[in-house]
C-alpha cells in the first residue's frame, strides 16, 4: 500500500507525465511493481467514474480531469479565484519584470526564498518565459516577461514600467527599518 500512496501523491503534484522508471527510482521499488500499481490505479479510477483519471501519455503517467467534468472545470477556470496570482507569484513577476534577464537563482536571492514553483506558475500563465542562458559555469536559464504580460499591464516595453524609485522609501527610512535585523556590532554607522 505504501508504494501506491507514494505514487498517488507524486502524480497529484506532477505537472508533466512521469515515466514508470522515474517513479520506480523515486519510490525505490521494482519497475514491474510500479507499472502494475499504475495500471491498477488507472483501472480503478476509470471504473469509479470520478472527477479524475490516470492516463499513460507522452511516455509517462499523469492524472487528468475526467472528460465529463470539463464544463465544471471551465466554469472554475473562468472565475476570479482561479485567475488570481499568489503573493509569491506576484513578487516573482515583479523581480523578473524589473531585473530581466534574470535567473531563478537571482530571483530567489532578491526574494529570499526559492521561487521555482512561482516561476513555473508564471510560465504556465504565459507571463514569463525562458529567454536564454547565462554565460559561464552552469549556464543558468534566464527569464523575461512576455507580450501577454506587457498587454495585461498596458505597456509596450519593459522600459515603460513605472520606475522603482517611485516606490522605494528614502535611505534613512530603509536604514531605520533594517537596523533591528542587523547583528549587534556590525552597524555601518562608524560615526558614533
Amino acid at each position: 500500500m505504501e508504494i501506491r500512496n507514494a505514487l498517488e501523491a507524486i502524480l497529484f503534484v506532477a505537472e508533466t507525465p512521469i515515466t514508470a522508471q522515474e517513479l520506480a527510482e523515486v519510490v525505490e521499488a521494482p519497475h514491474a511493481d510500479v507499472e502494475a500499481t499504475l495500471e491498477d490505479i488507472e483501472r480503478e479510477l476509470t471504473d469509479r467514474q470520478g472527477g479524475f483519471v490516470l492516463r499513460q501519455v507522452g511516455g509517462g503517467w499523469r492524472l487528468y480531469t475526467a472528460p465529463d467534468m470539463l464544463p465544471y472545470v471551465e466554469r472554475f477556470a473562468a472565475s476570479e479565484r482561479a485567475t488570481r496570482l499568489s503573493n509569491a507569484a506576484l513578487e516573482t513577476l515583479a523581480v523578473v519584470a524589473y531585473k530581466q534577464p534574470v535567473s531563478r537563482g537571482q530571483v530567489a536571492e532578491v526574494r529570499g526564498v526559492d521561487s521555482e514553483r512561482a516561476l513555473h506558475t508564471l510560465e504556465r500563465r504565459g507571463l514569463v518565459r525562458e529567454i536564454g542562458t547565462a554565460p559561464g559555469p552552469g549556464q543558468a536559464i534566464l527569464y523575461g516577461t512576455t507580450e501577454l504580460f506587457l498587454e495585461k499591464l498596458g505597456v509596450n516595453t519593459p522600459q515603460d514600467l513605472p520606475p522603482l524609485a517611485d516606490h522605494v522609501p528614502p535611505a534613512e527610512i530603509v536604514e531605520t527599518l533594517e537596523r533591528p535585523f542587523r547583528p549587534e556590532g556590525s552597524s555601518n554607522d562608524s560615526r558614533s
